[in-house]
């Protein structure tokens, strides 16, 4: 089945009375909502993301029929359960129940996985679990609920920083992972090296993290750095610090530009910063580098 349906059409499936949602504060790959349930008996289609359900007030005997398999148990606050993604779910329960839903993009999931792993992982799956007490899970869902009321400045880093921990911990405690074997050479190849190369000089002036330049090449940021070094015989932050340190000396050889405005076109974080680099690469701070070139 490859239909799978999104987090937001699930009241389709799952009618209830919506406490709190995460849907207008702009959070990438992890969505929130809360809802208040009467008791139901519901198919919920596969999911294209993870689901975790946190039970927030109201106790509730409940029965699921995952992977062709019923289990059974009760539930009350400070409960959670977990239905991994692609995988639909027969939920049946008596009593009124609060619950707060967690919803992880696969694409996160994979892409934290394979940095924990070191690897390229090609699919993750959440164990099927009706009940846990989990202190750790219940925190992050109880900080997540409340970046959702309160809407906080620098929300969205916030919450992404939240999630990926709390994927750390799926994976250590509740996940199964499968890697793809890698048969590449652990180097980048020619033209890989050109294109990233080229993506590195065109935007030396802006933020370039590991994320933004493993991107530009399709690979996860651990992986990259691991090839970015074989082929280039020094580490991606290295070299670009390298490259924008040449940019700066030849700026400062064959142009007037201030000083501050060369470190800003090198990409540097101010006019000290580019000074702390440039005295330790060549000896002299940039404007007795100039003076001497005259």
């Amino acid at each position: 089945m490859t239909d799978f349906i999104s987090w937001q059409d699930l009241p389709k499936w799952v009618p209830g009375k919506t406490l709190l949602a995460s849907d207008d504060l702009g959070w990438k790959n992890v969505g929130l909502r809360s809802y208040h349930y009467a008791g139901q008996d519901v198919i919920v289609p596969a999911m294209k993301d993870f689901m975790l359900v946190g039970y927030r007030s109201g106790t509730t005997p409940m029965q699921r029929r995952f992977d062709g398999r019923w289990t059974k148990e009760t539930l009350s606050p400070g409960a959670a359960s977990f239905l991994t993604r692609a995988q639909s779910a027969h939920w049946t329960w008596d009593e009124p129940i609060d619950v707060t839903h967690i919803y992880i993009s696969s694409t996160l999931m994979i892409e934290v996985a394979s940095e924990m792993f070191d690897s390229v992982v090609s699919s993750v799956a959440l164990e099927d679990v009706l009940r846990t007490t989990d202190p750790v899970i219940a925190n992050v869902m109880k900080a997540l609920s409340q970046e959702a009321q309160e809407a906080g400045l620098g929300g969205a880093l916030y919450v992404e920083s939240m999630t990926r921990a709390l994927i750390v911990h799926l994976l250590r405690q509740y996940a199964m992972v499968q890697t793809r074997v890698d048969r590449t050479t652990g180097e980048l190849s020619p033209s890989k090296k050109r294109i990233i190369a080229e993506f590195i000089e065109t935007n030396l002036p802006e933020t370039l993290d590991l994320s933004a330049m493993a991107q530009e090449l399709g690979m996860t940021p651990c992986l990259f750095a691991r090839h970015f070094k074989a082929a280039f015989g020094t580490p991606p932050y290295a070299y670009v610090i390298a490259r924008r340190l040449e940019r700066a000396r030849r700026l400062l050889s064959n142009s007037d530009l201030a000083i501050k405005a060369i470190s800003a076109d090198c990409g540097f974080s101010d006019q000290a910063h580019m000074t702390r680099l440039f005295r330790r690469a060549h000896g002299v701070p940039p404007a007795e580098f100039r003076r001497g070139l005259q």
